[in-house]
């Protein structure tokens, strides 16, 4: 299922790239999130390519609800992962989808359509850039390594600010690289650690299969991996424990 996950992302990001660029007009939802006519028609077509191939099959996504709740199988859809970026003609979004297999993830699909990378991953099938094998770094220094996060004002009052602002220093460096492009990063062994103090299921459905297969790490940051803890930690096996401990405000 994971080449076809790759296929319909693919078909929704042509979607969404006929908007990019575009003055479109963005809404603002109950959440206080931002939602386009690109995110909706996106997942209009994923939901559509679903159905017409996998009708027994549950779906889940951002803009849409869910349908046939207890299916054994389960697609996880966000349409266009980053949309703050995508209306500021920004190419850092993607086109998310996540398959879960009786509540386990078993693969996943990151395409990032304005910057031609697409990322697809499958249990047990290895990790693929662009259709070559990828993998995370093998850097288990903090101080030689480049960490990730959305927004570090998302830390501001939050209660992992702490944590945060020690792991930044015990970092090389730090970047506002956001959104999946973030943990695209970590698993192609580009960055070494992304860090969201808040992520939704639809932002994390990829994620878990990604990061795994290519060699790393992805947990919420109580270190349970887990697409659904609300949170998520992109890293390598070598690293992932340091930044947990000092997430957690234990140096």
């Amino acid at each position: 299922m994971a080449r076809t996950a790759d296929e319909f992302a693919r078909a929704a990001g042509k979607v969404a790239m006929g908007y990019f660029g575009t003055r479109i007009e963005v809404e603002t939802k109950a959440d206080d999130t931002p939602v386009t006519i690109a995110d909706r028609e996106a997942e209009s077509l994923l939901r559509a390519e679903i159905r017409r191939r996998y009708p027994d099959h549950g779906i889940v996504g951002e803009e849409h609800g869910e349908v046939l709740p207890g299916a054994s199988v389960r697609w996880i859809l966000d349409p266009i992962d980053g949309t703050k970026s995508f209306v500021h003609g920004v190419p850092l979004w993607g086109v998310l989808i996540g398959i879960e297999v009786e509540d386990e993830p078993v693969a996943g699909v990151v395409h990032l359509p304005a910057l031609g990378e697409t990322v697809t991953a499958a249990k047990g099938l290895g990790c693929r850039w662009n259709g070559e094998p990828c993998s995370v770094s093998s850097e288990n220094r903090l101080d030689r390594s480049l960490v990730l996060t959305t927004d570090e004002s998302v830390f501001h009052g939050h209660a992992g600010e702490a944590g945060w602002r020690a792991l930044a220093a015990a970092a090389r460096i730090t970047r506002s690289w956001g959104d999946c492009y973030g943990h695209v990063l970590v698993a192609t062994g580009r960055a070494q650690v992304m860090v969201d103090p808040i992520l939704a299921s639809w932002d994390a459905a990829p994620l878990l299969t990604i990061l795994t297969e290519a060699g790393g790490c992805f947990t919420d940051v109580s270190g349970e991996p887990t697409i659904h803890g609300g949170s998520g930690v992109s890293s390598n096996p070598g690293l992932h424990p340091q930044v947990l401990k000092l997430l957690a405000g234990d140096p």
